[in-house]
Order: structure tokens, then sequence, then C-alpha cells
């Protein structure tokens, strides 16, 4: 693993998020949108759908039916869209034999918490209303898609529903109320986000309360009793460094199984990177064994 190869991209990263900056949410969703290419569902099928109630796509490779993937994109709960969040479903898809669904859950402001989860647990009861086994389901998610993975399980654990075969997030946000060291102690060192940028987004998500609030941060507050097992990677570059950190010793603490993989001067959600850095398709290599583990043992 190259340091060269490392500083590159985070340079690269920097300089381009200086042409990121927009106004008005309307900018910021456009210009987010653009990170949507043709070829990110490359060699699978892609098709529009619903699922939830919500669009969604549908990415699979069909020679191949290892289980299900629901897949919740970042974007800090304002940007993004199933479109945004095909890359990464799409690379789980190539690397486990998963069919995926990427969710277009609704975005804050227009929409704020706990909007989102309700679409989570939506999506998440029709794979099981359609057939799908849980112990063949995997949830995850980016950035606030980590998040939102976390807030789903809870509210489909707290609906008696059976929880699926395990969880991966990248870079997850995990406490709204932004009590983490790194939110300090990374700003200015992470390429992409500042703690203004963060709390921004956890302001547009929640109005005027609710960070206390067990699905809001869980990593803090909530009880995690009960969830399947997780595997979290961040970053060390990260201003939500401390929010990964939170939420794998909450987990622990609720006897839950969970690795946490801390990889050494990288961005946020540095998997989705993958082609472009070691690290991140080593990443994406281990979270396709976890998965593929997870799967194969459900049942046991």
């Amino acid at each position: 693993m190259s340091k060269a190869q490392r500083d590159a991209v985070n340079a690269a990263i920097r300089e381009a998020a200086k042409s990121l900056v927009a106004d008005t949410i309307e900018e910021r969703r456009a210009l987010f949108e653009m990170r949507a290419q043709p070829d990110d569902t490359r060699g699978l099928t892609a098709a529009e759908t619903t699922l939830g109630g919500r669009p969604a796509l549908e990415i699979a490779d069909e020679t191949r039916d290892a289980g299900a993937l629901l897949y919740f994109h970042g974007g800090g709960y304002v940007v993004g869209s199933h479109r945004t969040g095909a890359r990464l479903a799409a690379e789980l898809v190539r690397r486990t034999g998963l069919r995926g669904w990427s969710l277009d859950y609704r975005l804050a402001p227009e929409h704020r918490f706990p909007a989102a989860a309700l679409d989570g647990l939506a999506a998440y009861r029709e794979l099981i209303e359609r057939g799908v086994d849980p112990a063949r389901i995997v949830i995850a998610g980016d950035s606030a898609g980590g998040h939102l993975t976390v807030g789903t399980l809870l509210l489909a654990r707290d609906a008696g529903l059976p929880m699926p075969a395990g969880a991966v997030v990248f870079s997850p946000m995990s406490d709204l109320a932004l009590t983490g060291e790194s939110l300090t102690t990374k700003d200015g060192v992470d390429p992409i986000f500042t703690r203004a940028d963060i709390a921004f987004f956890a302001e547009q998500q929640l109005g005027e309360g609710g960070a206390d609030s067990p699905i809001a941060s869980p990593g803090r507050v909530g009880d995690l009793r009960g969830l399947p097992p997780f595997l979290i990677q961040v970053g060390s570059y990260e201003v939500l460094l401390s929010d990964s950190v939170l939420l794998a010793g909450r987990l622990g603490g609720a006897d839950v199984d969970v690795t946490l993989e801390v990889v050494a001067e990288v961005p946020h959600v540095f998997p989705d990177l993958f082609g472009q850095l070691d690290e991140a398709d080593a990443a994406l290599d281990r979270a396709a064994a976890f998965i593929g583990a997870r799967i194969e043992n459900s049942g046991q």
C-alpha cells in the first residue's frame, strides 16, 4: 500500500471538493447527482423499481443468487439518490453475488427525521414479505446511509421483525449531537468535510430537536442489543472517525459482534475509491468476505 498513492488521492479529492461548493440545497443535489455514472453498474443488470413505496435501483448478476443486499446511499440525508448509491452497491453485488437494491429514501429538510428510517424499515419489510429469507439479507450504507442502516435495524427490531444476516457500514454518522472528538481534531485534515459541514447536515435532518433520540444518535444513546453482526470501515483522516469508534464501542457493549477497521490516511467512504486506491479494493474484499461468511453461517 503506497503512501504516495494515498497522498495523491487525498490531494485530488481536496481540489475536487472546491468545485462542489453550492449556495442552495437544490444546487448541492444537482452537483452530487453528477456522481452517478452509466458504468457504475457495468456488467450487471440494473432496473428502476420500487421498494417499500420508494424508488429503488435493483442491481444483479443474473448468473448468481447468493442473497439480498439493501443499500442506503450517503449524502448527509440532504443530497443523493438511489442512483448515486449504485456505485458501491453494484461493487458489493459484483463481489458477493447478492441481488442489490439501492434505495431512494426521503431527504431533509423536506422530510426530516425519522422519515428516512421509516423508508428503510418499509423497504426491509417488503423484502421479507416478498419471501426473501432475512438470514440471506445484508443491509449496508455509507455515511448518512450507514447511520440509516443502524436506525432501520433498530426500528425493525422494535417492530418484531427478524434481523438480517449482517450489516456493513462505511464511515457512518452515529451521533447527530456532534460530540465526537475527531470533528475537531480532524477538521482541516479531512479533505472532504469540515465540522461545519457535518453540523449543516445534522441541522437539516433534525430541525429543532431530536439529537437525543436513539435513532438519531445510536452511537451515543441507542440500545443496540439484538442487532446483527456489523463491519465498520472508516479512514483515519475523517472528521467522522469518532462516530465509527463510538458506534463500535456501543455495539460491543450491547453484546453485538462488531469489527471496526480504521485505515490510515484515507478519506471519507474510502472504499468508493476502488480501482484508484489499493486500500479501497482491499477493504471491499474484506467486506465481501464478511458478507459471505455471514450469509453462509446465518443458519447455524
